[in-house]
């Protein structure tokens, strides 16, 4: 938790009733945003546990999973209102963040494609926008957000109107400051995806289908 430093007096300053009141406010709790490390995560939150991500339950946002016949997923979308949010996690080292590296790779690989790319300030920090074509010779709007953690890095795809507008990603938003990371004890190569699984009880529904709805369950805590 961040807390923010009163500017009052010294400790032992003789108070008046306004001093009280002040002292009472002097530290006050700042609210943090995620994606959260597992160690981190608030509690009470329904979240839907993919594994190495889960996804806090938002209303109005739908979780879409594509899944092997395993229950191993290999891309997660959120859907609202004709905006869509795609999930990568990734390892990454215990010191230094790779968004930076990766938004360069990502900035060069769309332009040597030829779409017109910028690169913003976002929420958290540096993100890109480009312009893409796309096969039947039309063009579409993407935005990249990326957002390094203890040893681990998200990224995110925005497209639809939150690519355009960040004001329009609404719940998809909330959903990202709510994410969680579990990014476990193993050793893993730098930009590894971290594994994402089904709940048992979902696989089973899928049945081998290599797309489902996903429904958040109860999770009480970090752990």
């Amino acid at each position: 938790m961040v807390f923010s430093r009163g500017r009052g007096r010294g400790r032992h300053a003789q108070d008046g009733p306004a001093d009280l009141e002040s002292r009472e406010q002097e530290v006050v709790p700042e609210p943090m945003i995620g994606p959260y490390d597992v160690a981190d995560a608030p509690s009470g939150v329904r979240r839907l546990d993919l594994g190495s991500l889960r996804i806090p339950a938002i209303e109005g946002v739908e979780v879409r999973v594509q899944a092997n016949p395993e229950g191993v997923i290999q891309q997660v979308v959120l859907a609202n209102r004709g905006s869509a949010l795609q999930l990568g996690v990734f390892a990454a080292p215990r010191t230094d963040g790779i968004w930076d590296e990766v938004r360069a790779e990502i900035s060069e690989s769309l332009r040597r494609d030829g779409a017109s790319v910028q690169e913003t300030a976002g929420e958290y920090g540096p993100e890109l926008r480009a312009t893409v074509r796309t096969p039947d010779g039309g063009h579409t709007e993407l935005r990249f957000v990326g957002v390094d953690g203890p040893r681990w890095m998200v990224r995110g795809l925005f497209q639809g109107p939150a690519a355009v507008d960040p004001a329009a990603a609404g719940p998809l938003a909330d959903a990202l400051r709510g994410l969680v990371v579990d990014r476990g004890q193993e050793a893993k190569p730098v930009r590894e995806p971290l594994p994402l699984r089904l709940p048992k009880e979902l696989a089973e529904q899928a049945g081998g289908a290599t797309a489902a709805p996903a429904r958040p369950a109860a999770d009480t805590g970090p752990g």
